[in-house]
């Protein structure tokens, strides 16, 4: 392969990986509206395990 060829080649796997990405982020967008009008909006989650805090009252 002529060095002059290289540079061409290493442009065509740039755009390659360029428009892979742009198709795996189209592809996934389209899941999650898919996702979301199917089955509603996701339930939101709690990052914690605490306990509900209760009020206290001042008893006898």
């Amino acid at each position: 392969m002529p060095w002059e060829e290289l540079p061409w080649l290493a442009l065509t796997l740039l755009g390659l990986v360029i428009l892979g990405h742009l198709w795996f982020h189209f592809v996934e967008a389209l899941l999650a509206r898919a996702k979301r009008l199917l089955f509603g909006p996701p339930a939101p989650q709690v990052w914690h395990e605490l306990p509900d805090e209760k009020e206290e009252t001042d008893g006898p």
